[in-house]
């Protein structure tokens, strides 16, 4: 017996082009990696933060590559309003883009979804959100949509409780619920400078106030600053700074 409710689903597409129909709709979202849909002749790649909608019946292949995942989201005809099935008919091409507000959200529910299996109401009460939720992108096409921002004072935050560590891009883009790639081009079109060069920079303030602050050894001072040895430490004070710690010490 067909469900009535609308479902979703993460999983990973076979690397094989699959082609197919069902007789239900189907939006599908790019979470990781890259995979690509051919919907009516119209063929897209598919990446984190953008998604195609398929209407019933309709025939469409699609294939990804080696660490794809994607949030499938199943809404059968009786339960449906058709507001997605008009979309994809009236679309030019079915295909959409999520602004960072509702990537954010979509990751947060599908997030506890995940930890909440058990709890049939509430994967329930999710599943129709996040269709909710895309269909609102469908009717409203993020083109129109400002340049969203991201939250530094966050980042700022937990780079600076872990200035002593290694802290990757992938982290950083993990606060906010975004992909590596869409992070890495945020985060330098807002700051001017990519992700890496921003770290650094903090874990050079950040050592320069203990030289002010505190009569420490440099190699003590890069260690808390989160770099591997004294020399990698003086090398990138040197290049941004114009000179070595050692100078910097001797003015205090």
């Amino acid at each position: 017996m067909e469900n009535a409710t609308t479902t979703f689903n993460i999983v990973s597409l076979s690397d094989s082009m699959t082609r197919h129909a069902h007789n239900y709709h189907q939006m599908v979202v790019g979470l990781t990696g890259q995979s690509e849909f051919d919907i009516k002749g119209i063929r897209k790649g598919l990446l984190a933060g953008t998604g195609c909608a398929v209407s019933a019946n309709v025939e469409h292949s699609f294939y990804g590559d080696h660490d794809n995942q994607v949030l499938v989201v199943n809404t059968p005809l009786r339960c449906s309003d058709n507001s997605m099935a008009l979309f994809a008919e009236s679309s030019r091409t079915g295909y959409f883009n999520l602004d960072l507000r509702t990537q954010q959200l979509i990751s947060l529910l599908t997030a506890e979804a995940q930890q909440s299996k058990i709890d049939t109401g509430l994967c329930n009460s999710i599943s129709q959100t996040i269709f909710y939720l895309l269909k609102r992108s469908l009717i409203s096409p993020t083109q129109e949509r400002p340049t969203p921002r991201l939250d530094i004072t966050l980042i700022d935050s937990y780079i600076q409780q872990h200035l002593d560590k290694k802290i990757s891009v992938a982290e950083l883009a993990s606060l906010v619920f975004l992909a590596q790639s869409q992070f890495y081009l945020l985060f330098k079109e807002q700051i001017g400078i990519t992700p890496h060069q921003y770290v650094l920079r903090k874990r050079l303030e950040f050592a320069k106030q203990l030289i002010l602050g505190q009569r420490m050894p440099l190699s003590q001072i890069a260690q808390l600053s989160g770099f591997s040895s004294q020399s990698s430490f003086s090398q990138a004070f040197r290049r941004l700074y114009g000179h070595p710690p050692t100078r910097y010490q001797d003015y205090v």
